[in-house]
């Protein structure tokens, strides 16, 4: 069986969902204050209005040029520019609306998603969180509510519990949509709160079959769930939607190698060749390539990430094994000694090093990367032969024969060639 934790990693990294639409649109240029405004500005958001973008702008650069601190014109002006993608002259008239009107829950919003969408996700939150505290007449509410669901996608990778408030309170303001539902599922995905997230997706994909993200999301807490064959029926449906969607492929590669279907290699294949820089793709293909046996095959990709990413130390515990496989004992010693200093709590890495430096006649090396270990993970029988082995090696016979009887009790007839091995050292050292 692959194993599943680390393509599960690569797998989510692949299908990961960027921040939402929701924090990539614009307010409409229609701020209600209690003023009426002038007839030069209803002309230039009437020309926002038919996104006719220059002349809006000619008309604004005049009126400001008479009315530098007009908070409605220097807002409108922000939004002409964010409408043409004039990111940092936007940031600016907003920053300027705001400077003008503190109140201005549009500018402060708006500045806030457009902070988001530049991924400068503190600065993004100050904003949003200002806008969620103030009013805008009878667009208050649904302005508001975006706000908090904009905070809810800002706080969903850093604080998922702080991003279900949010939404909770943009849901007090304006009615569930489909993308609050998907949210709330991913939020609870995140948390690792498996049946409230199948229920939602399951809620959202009753309500919208075809969609490819509740789909994904859903075949994505089954196979944490390991209820691998409703994945693959599910996974099998969207792709008759999407044929060609490489995260759903992906999902299904995983979830027949989590079968033993020897489909997923030619799946993997294929998607790997469609998408070869695909990091994620690579990784998955290594570890099936490994399992379907394909060892050499399986380890020219991992070299070809390492050489990218030398201090990955899933890749690097992915390269060892198969260097392990290859016996080529020297060269996994060595990679699995890099692989403990990139990460000195990752009890594969000790086992790992411990087994080369056995193979490689290191038997102190072998009882200090067994002790690491051990701070981690229980004993078995594998781990008291290295020990034994190691002792024995070492001539330290009361330890040798100690780690010979405990492999014995725990092997139980599993690995017959290394217990009949412990029975013969035990007659010897009981001579002695």
């Amino acid at each position: 069986m692959f194993r599943s934790v680390s393509l599960f990693a690569c797998l989510f990294a692949f299908t990961a969902l960027p921040i939402s639409l929701l924090a990539q649109q614009q307010i409409a240029p229609a701020p209600t204050q209690p003023d009426a405004p002038s007839q030069q500005l209803q002309e230039v958001e009437a020309l926002l209005a038919q996104s006719n973008w220059k002349a809006a702008s000619d008309k604004l650069n005049t009126y400001l040029s008479a009315n530098p601190s007009d908070a409605r014109a220097l807002f409108d002006a922000g939004y002409a520019a964010d409408a043409q993608n004039h990111a940092e002259d936007a940031a600016v008239f907003y920053r300027r609306a705001i400077a003008a009107d503190n109140s201005l829950l549009e500018a402060h919003l708006s500045l806030g998603l457009l902070l988001a969408r530049q991924n400068k996700l503190d600065e993004a939150r100050t904003e949003l969180q200002a806008a969620t505290q103030l009013n805008a007449g009878a667009n208050g509410p649904s302005f508001r509510a975006r706000a908090w669901r904009a905070l809810a996608q800002v706080d969903r990778q850093s604080d998922p519990a702080e991003a279900s408030n949010d939404l909770i309170e943009a849901l007090k303001l304006t009615p569930e949509t489909p993308e609050d539902t998907l949210l709330a599922a991913e939020l609870a995905s995140s948390a690792e709160e498996w049946d409230a997230a199948e229920k939602a997706y399951r809620s959202l994909l009753t309500k919208d079959p075809k969609s490819t993200a509740a789909s994904a999301g859903l075949a994505h807490v089954l196979i944490v769930k390991k209820n691998y064959p409703e994945a693959e029926t599910l996974l099998r449906s969207a792709l008759e939607s999407s044929p060609n969607d490489p995260a759903l492929t992906a999902q299904l590669a995983l979830v027949l190698a989590a079968q033993d279907k020897g489909e997923a290699l030619p799946l993997l294949e294929k998607l790997h060749t469609d998408h070869p820089a695909d990091t994620a793709i690579t990784r998955m293909l290594a570890e099936i390539r490994t399992e379907a046996g394909d060892t050499a095959g399986s380890d020219q990709l991992y070299t070809a990430l390492l050489a990218a990413s030398p201090q990955d130390a899933e890749l690097l515990l992915g390269h060892g094994q198969n260097l392990i496989r290859l016996m080529r004992f020297a060269d996994a010693y060595q990679v699995y000694k890099q692989a403990t200093d990139v990460a000195p709590a990752n009890p594969d890495a000790w086992s790992g090093l411990a087994f080369a430096a056995s193979k490689t006649s290191r038997p102190a090396e072998t009882i200090h990367a067994l002790t690491v270990r051990a701070q981690f993970l229980p004993e078995t029988a594998s781990t008291y032969f290295l020990w034994a082995t190691s002792y024995d090696a070492l001539h330290n016979r009361a330890s040798a024969a100690a780690n010979y009887h405990h492999f014995l009790d725990t092997a139980q007839g599993k690995f017959p060639d290394q217990e009949w091995q412990a029975r013969q050292r035990l007659i010897v050292l009981n001579r002695k």
